[in-house]
Order: structure tokens, then sequence, then C-alpha cells
């Protein structure tokens, strides 16, 4: 509660801390009771801003001019880096002949840009990263289960080699012991016939020691010697026991037998937000688009416009100057890009910064506080068009120094992310020449590039494969052949192309269905299109030099 409110809540004077405050120092940010009033400005009136409390903080404190300590400024000059200039500066020699914008016309616009970005910070952003917190917090919970399974599976795996060991032990010793009965068998065999040897071996003893001992004549004369048969001795069997050789543990190889544990993966998923396309309710198409302003550029060919805010659009044509206009159709003011000739297209980035290609020199260009700065240099290749994705990608249509290949590259920054050139059977998407191709990307991230010499819109999605071609639309009343120029999308996904020598707009669905024409707004040579925050179409005139404003959404 503030210190000096009452139990009731009652803003409370700061001076004399009873009176009920009725008045506010918009400098000083002080309450004021009408009494104290003389007290707190005896200093100096022209130190204080007194309003009424229901009116505090609404009085714009201009910065002092250093020059001039006198004056506020109430400019700021574009060429100089906008600086801050009084109206005296403006004057001045030292700033003679350049650029100034009104500071209230800078601070609205950036107060835009703080609400906006206080919203995406407390509807997006925040709530995004604590997503991401709770889905971290929910790994790292999760973790100790997670390895404890991973464990537990390499336990049983343990188990099963154990399993397998004993099995192959089991199998080895019931070999040895069928190689066991197989040697005693051997052994056996020939120790019988040993045996039967000996038999005989000992008959035949028992023979010669009975004739020795006879004096009989005949039986001693028959007698035949057996020494030569018996003294063959058989040979000698030797049967070697088998012996298990151990095969040496190779750590290494049983460690890659048993398993293999992958190695920690640590993915990046990219994390999408898509701030500039909130949720919108669903917007049909008007019977009957109605035209708005006409805003005449002064431009003899106007190529091409784009949204900043909302509340101005940029505008280019043949000459190398870069206008501004506001709603209204004032111009706000031009810029120069450095080099002489025309830049081939025109965007704005989400913090209002102007983008460029420069054809002559292969570049796109960036400016910021009034000063260009090189974001891309291509070699070998030309800028033809280029829009800004809804997370702050860029991307870039251009074509090759020999005008035989075209393709659509994807920029974070000066980075090269992505080149998306030929379909899924290696053939072209685009047309090989110098044709500018416009480009957007739609709601649902698709690619949507106006090829004109091809005489078709080329839609692919995010990951550059080919959706959809359209080639126009059957009408007895546009002779001429498609060949769209400009190309936009809308918060309901559709998409809108420039029918240059039909003098019409085609509207499309997201998946390529042709809706309706825009053809009733006297519409002359249309080229470059954009469509602002609140769905208000903006065609450029070729010839003309206009751009008009259309509403064709409910």
């Amino acid at each position: 509660m503030d210190p000096h409110s009452s139990a009731q809540d009652v803003p409370r004077c700061d001076l004399c801390e009873t009176a009920i405050v009725h008045s506010y120092c918009d400098f000083c940010h002080f309450n004021l009771c009408t009494p104290c009033i003389g007290k707190h400005i005896s200093d100096g009136y022209d130190k204080h801003k007194i309003v009424p409390f229901k009116e505090r903080r609404s009085t714009l404190i201009y910065p002092s001019c250093k020059i001039h300590p006198h004056k506020n400024c109430d400019f700021q000059c574009e060429d100089c880096g906008n600086i801050f200039v009084c109206s005296s500066c403006t004057a001045s020699k030292q700033h003679k002949g350049h650029n100034f914008v009104e500071v209230t016309e800078v601070y609205k616009t950036k107060k835009g840009v703080i609400k906006r970005d206080t919203k995406d910070l407390e509807n997006h952003i925040s709530p995004k990263y604590e997503e991401i917190a709770r889905d971290l917090e929910n790994q790292i919970a999760n973790l100790d289960g997670g390895y404890e399974k991973l464990t537990t599976t390499m336990s049983k795996q343990g188990e099963q080699w154990h399993r397998e060991i004993d099995i192959t032990i089991n199998k080895m010793k019931t070999e040895i012991n069928e190689i066991k009965a197989k040697h005693r068998d051997v052994l056996q065999k020939h120790l019988n016939e040993i045996k039967e040897i000996q038999s005989l071996i000992k008959q035949t003893l028992q023979t010669i020691r009975k004739i020795e001992k006879s004096t009989e004549v005949s039986t001693t004369i028959e007698y035949s010697s057996k020494i030569r048969e018996l003294g063959k001795l058989p040979p000698k069997v030797q049967v070697s026991l088998p012996t298990f050789i151990p095969k040496p543990i190779d750590r290494e190889k049983m460690y890659s037998l048993f398993g293999q544990i992958t190695p920690l993966s640590t993915a990046t998923e990219e994390n999408v937000l898509s701030l500039n396309q909130p949720k919108t309710s669903v917007r049909e198409l008007l019977d009957e688009p109605e035209l708005g302003t006409t805003i005449q550029t002064g431009y003899e060919g106007l190529r091409n416009v784009t949204s900043l805010n909302g509340d101005k659009i940029w505008t280019s044509g043949e000459t190398n100057d870069i206008k501004c206009f506001n709603i209204k159709g004032s111009l706000v003011r031009t810029f120069k890009i450095k080099s002489e000739e025309k830049p081939n297209a025109i965007a704005v980035n989400s913090d209002g910064e102007l983008l460029y290609c420069d054809g002559r020199d292969g570049t796109v260009n960036i400016v910021k506080n009034g000063k260009t700065e090189e974001l891309i240099r291509l070699h070998k290749w030309t800028p033809g068009n280029l829009c800004v994705t809804s997370t702050g990608d860029l991307l870039v249509t251009m074509f090759s120094d020999d005008e035989t290949q075209s393709k659509v590259v994807r920029y974070s920054g000066s980075t090269e992310k992505q080149t998306i050139q030929f379909d899924d059977k290696g053939k072209p998407l685009y047309s090989g020449n110098d044709e500018i191709k416009c480009i957007t990307e739609n709601r649902n991230h698709d690619i949507c590039v106006a090829d004109s010499e091809a005489g078709a819109v080329v839609v692919v999605n995010q990951e550059g494969e080919l959706r959809w071609s359209y080639t126009g639309h059957p009408s007895v009343t546009k002779n001429e052949p498609f060949k769209p120029w400009g190309i936009t999308t809308d918060s309901q996904s559709r998409i809108l192309t420039a029918d240059t020598d039909n003098h019409c707009i085609h509207i499309l669905d997201q998946n390529g269905q042709f809706l309706r024409y825009i053809d009733n707004c006297d519409l002359e040579d249309p080229t470059g299109l954009c469509v602002d925050n609140n769905d208000n179409l903006f065609v450029c005139e070729l010839y003309k030099g206009n751009v008009k404003k259309i509403k064709y959404l409910k």
C-alpha cells in the first residue's frame, strides 16, 4: 500500500502528507494537493509540469538540446545517426538537407513496440520458458528411474551370460566324458589282444617244458618253434589325453560382445515461437472488396510495398530511393540506398528495420539508425526478392550470374541455413532466368514464390518439399497468360498474388484452391503486395505509381 494513502487507500499529498491529492507533477512524479502546488514550483515553474491527478504521467519529457540548452529536442536527424536536435539545429548549416523525424512519432512507434514486447513476453515467451523449464525438471526427476532400468537390463544380460557359460562348460564336460570312453575302448581293445597273445605264450611254454622233459624222439623232432611269431612284438599303443586349451580373455572383445552402451546424445531441436502469428478468429471474404485510401508515391515504376507496424508503408520503384508514407498518404521520410540503381526488393523486420536487396553488388542490406549495414553478400548469384519469416529468418530468392538457375536460401542473420532449389525427383522448382521471383511465408510456415516466367505460384513446406503449384484459374474475362508478380498472405493463411497483365489479384487458400479475384477496384498493372496487421491489402500500380489500400475481409 502507498505509505501516503489512508486506510481507505485515498492518495495523499507527498508534501503535507495529509491533504487529498488533486494534482501531479509529471516532471518530479509528486502527488500534490492544491495548497502545496505553489510551494512545489517555487524553485521555477519551467522545472515542473503540473497536471490533474487523473492525467498523471501523460507529459512527454523531451531531452534538452546540447547546443541550445534552452530548447527541447523535438526531432531526430536520420542522416546523423538519429541524434536528438531542436528546431534551431534543423535550420543550421550542420544539418542542411538532412532528413528529420518528429520525436513524438518515434516515441509512439517505440511505445507500440514496447507494448507488443510486453504482451509477447507475458503471453508467449515467458510461458514458453516455463514450459521448457518444467520439461527439463521432469527429465531430471526421471533420471534415476531411467538409469535404474538401464543397469537392470545390464544385470539381466550378465545373468544370461552366466547361464550360457554354464551351458558351455557342461557341454564341454560331456564331450570330455565321451572322449574318455573312446580312450578306454581303444586301450581295452589293445589289452585284450595282448592277453590273447599272453595266453598263447603260456600254452607254448607248457608244451615246450613237456617236450623238454620227454624222451620221445618223434615229438621232439615234430616241434615247430614259435619264437619268430611270438617274438614279433605288437606296436605299443600310446593314446594321449585330450587337453583343454583355455583362450585368453580379451576384455575389449568381451566388452563389445556383452553389449554396447550408446553414448550420451544431446539433440537440439529448433524451438519455434511465432510471435507475429497470434490466434485469430475466422474472417470471411467480403462479397465485394472495398477500395480505401489511394497513396500517390511519385514513382513511375512502382514495384514494392511493405507494411511497417500497421500505420506506415515503405515503397520502392525504379529509382534508388525508398519512401515511407503514413496511412493518410503523407511522405514521412525518404532513404537513398548506396547503389545508383533501384533496390530489387524491400522488407521490414519485427524491430521495424528496413531491409533491401541490391542487385548491382549482390548484397542484402539492413538500415539501422539511418545507417546501412551489409548483411549478406552473394557470389555468382544475384538477390531478387526477400521476406522476413515469423521466426526472424530471411528468405531470399536469387538467380545465378549465367541466368540459368534460381533458388531460395534461408538465412539466420548472415548465416545460410537452408537451400531450396529442386524437387524430390531432382527437377528445378523455379524457372532459370533473371526475372524477379517474389516470396512470402504463410502462417503454416509454407514458403510461397510467385514465378512469373513459369506462370505459377510454387509452394513448398518448411523443409523445402513441394506441396503444390498454382497456374491460374480459367476465366472468360482474363485473356492474358497468368504471370504472377507480387505475393503476400493474410491472417487466415490465404495467399494473394498479383496478376499484372490481367489487372487483378488472385486469392487462394493455403492448399492452392482458387477462392476469388479482386478485380473491382480499378486496378491497373498491379505488382507488389503486402497485408498489414489488420488484413488490409496494399497494392502497387506499376505505371501509375499509386498504392491502393483495399479491404477484402469481413
